[in-house]
């Protein structure tokens, strides 16, 4: 069945002791999920070289209080993996980079095993002011032929490969040389974005995209997206009343959206209702399942009742549990 990896220690400290504070959700058993990450500190440089199993990876603004400030350029290998931030959805595939910023929220889904490179730098090495920083994340790097990406990420991955394979005293002479090339191909990403004054329909997709990254967070409010946007709580609240909508309104569909797809699947079977409507952002299971009903028009556990062929109802103490943690799968 699903469930949380954070919730078991191996998971939560494979990828958190990298990368911070995180949310871990797979939706294989746990206790089944296998990785892998090896991290070098190199100076101010860090590198982790990552493999694992199908995983959603989560940080909100909560997580973001362990104080982590690092910019993360994600250099993937193998498999693909979809990354959202400042209102943008990327897809990365073998040979491409992104970058994303450890100091607000960001989810990363891992559809596939795969494998992936993280350098972690400071923001000074990037010499980006914080405004140009949001506008370079979760962006595809090396996409397109040509440019100084199609010749610098080739560059960037033997450079990498070079300090993984190399004693720590003669990677940190390299660490150098990567973060150039870093600060580079944020450079030329910079120059490739759109103007930072970009019309209402690209502002409104952006909200939306930032309401699917944060919708775990019980704290998401109008104003947190006003404010995450740069843009007035009136002007928010004009974008959504032009496609007949209310930014509440938006949320909550998109919940019950959310939670009604994870109370379809026969794998989600162990997780209480209430399990459901808390991982999505609903702090009362009553207000859950009267959203539901009022929106569906029966309860949360007719609905998998129907789709699962399961009693209504589930006792609030049968819950997923977890075993000790397989052997990690090495590089």
């Amino acid at each position: 069945m699903p469930g949380d990896l954070s919730e078991l220690p191996y998971g939560k400290r494979l990828l958190s002791t990298a990368y911070g504070d995180l949310r871990l959700v797979t939706r294989a058993d746990p206790e089944s999920w296998q990785g892998c990450v090896r991290l070098l500190r190199l100076g101010a440089l860090q590198v982790a070289a990552e493999e694992c199993d199908a995983v959603d990876v989560v940080r909100t603004t909560r997580d973001t209080a362990d104080g982590r400030a690092h910019l993360f350029a994600r250099l993937q290998l193998e498999g693909s993996a979809h990354l959202v931030q400042d209102g943008r959805r990327t897809h990365l595939h073998p040979g491409v980079l992104a970058f994303y910023d450890a100091s607000r929220s960001f989810r990363l889904t891992l559809p596939e095993r795969q494998r992936a490179r993280v350098l972690m730098v400071p923001r000074p090495i990037l010499r980006l002011a914080e405004p140009e920083i949001r506008r370079v994340t979760a962006k595809v790097v090396g996409a397109t032929p040509g440019g100084p990406a199609a010749l610098l990420l080739p560059l960037l991955s033997g450079l990498v490969q070079e300090i993984l394979a190399t004693p720590p005293a003669a990677g940190e002479e390299l660490a150098g040389a990567v973060a150039d090339v870093l600060a580079t191909l944020a450079a030329d990403q910079l120059d490739a974005t759109e103007p930072a004054d970009a019309g209402p329909s690209t502002m409104i997709d952006r909200v939306k995209a930032t309401i699917e990254t944060r919708l775990a967070e019980p704290e998401l409010t109008p104003r947190a997206l006003a404010d995450e946007h740069g843009i007035s709580l009136r002007y928010l609240h004009k974008l959504f009343q032009e496609q007949g909508a209310t930014v509440g309104g938006w949320i909550r569909r998109r919940r019950l959206e959310v939670c009604r797809a994870e109370l379809g699947r026969p794998t989600a079977a162990g997780l209480t209702i209430a399990a459901v409507a808390g991982r999505w952002g609903f702090i009362s299971p009553a207000h859950f399942s009267h959203a539901f009903r009022k929106e569906y028009g029966m309860s949360p556990a007719q609905y998998r009742g129907q789709r699962q062929g399961l009693p209504s109802a589930l006792p609030d103490q049968h819950r997923c549990t977890g075993a000790q943690s397989p052997p990690l799968s090495p590089f």
